[in-house]
């Protein structure tokens, strides 16, 4: 049995603006919106092992087959075979039921740290078709690159929408329901202004007139805390403020360095998780044997 072990880091996302456009047949909904990258990460360290086996530094979170990481091994070993069992330990940073991806990504890293561990050569298209039942944000994920989302968040355009300003993102010690959040949210088939567009060719300064996430609208009058937290980040000198994904988590924008640091402790001094990312940030998406 191999004693390598490998690392890598699952990051976390914002969405840039969520469009709800439309409610499926299926219970899933069409959307638009933009993903971009946080510095918020959780850590992976993989080797051979006896049998199969999820170790997670939070143990209030389940390890069972609802895992999304127990999922991708699941499909993996489904569709294309397994040769060995792996003990995975995940240190968790990246806070659940916050609208931050933590779950897809990490379904998303066990997929590529597998694909590269087991040499099984699969291409990033081939490993989202295996995730597809997984959840709709692993796609992005397992591609790495900003872009701006369609149909049910699967349809990616790759599209350089990273802010080039400073993010500063914080959880309010209150989970939100994915399907709770799309549940009372009332889609808008025509939104007021292109999102692609608002991305693309409108200053940051302008965003809050332009820029809306549909299902704050679902979540703040159940969530009050979350509403508050955008406030918050706007009192506290963001350019631009919004709830990421279904929530609960808020995160600001902010043009200068020491405002965002600023923000930043405020959060932490309140006993609120909290991240800082800086301008460009373009994660690291390297697969490493460790030693």
């Amino acid at each position: 049995m191999s004693k390598e072990t490998w690392i890598a880091d699952s990051y976390s996302k914002i969405n840039l603006g969520l469009h709800v456009l439309e409610r499926l047949p299926t219970g899933y909904h069409a959307i638009e919106t933009g993903f971009a990258f946080l510095d918020w990460r959780d850590h992976f360290e993989v080797r051979q092992a006896p049998e199969m086996k999820l170790e997670l530094s939070d143990d209030r979170i389940p390890t069972d087959d609802g895992n999304l990481i127990n999922q991708a091994i699941a499909v993996l070993d489904r569709y294309v075979g397994l040769k060995s069992n792996y003990l995975i330990r995940v240190d968790k940073r990246i806070p659940i039921g916050a609208g931050l991806g933590g779950g897809s990504s990490n379904a998303a890293l066990t997929l590529r740290m597998l694909n590269k561990i087991e040499k099984m050569g699969l291409t990033d298209d081939e490993l989202i078709d295996l995730s597809r039942d997984i959840g709709a944000d692993v796609p992005f994920f397992i591609k790495g690159q900003t872009g701006i989302a369609r149909g049910i968040g699967h349809e990616i355009e790759p599209l350089d929408i990273q802010p080039n300003h400073w993010i500063v993102a914080c959880y309010p010690n209150e989970q939100s329901s994915t399907e709770e959040a799309y549940e009372y949210c009332a889609p808008n088939p025509e939104p007021d202004f292109d999102l692609e567009k608002t991305l693309t060719e409108t200053e940051i300064d302008e965003w809050q007139y332009m820029l809306t996430n549909d299902l704050e609208q679902a979540v703040f009058p159940r969530i009050h805390v979350s509403g508050n937290l955008k406030d918050q980040m706007y009192e506290l000198g963001a350019t631009y403020a919004s709830m990421t994904g279904s929530g609960s988590a808020v995160y600001g924008i902010f043009e200068q360095n020491f405002v965002a640091t600023d923000a930043y402790k405020t959060f932490l001094e309140l006993d609120l998780p909290a991240s800082m990312t800086k301008p460009g940030f373009s994660p690291d998406y390297g697969i490493y044997r460790k030693g």
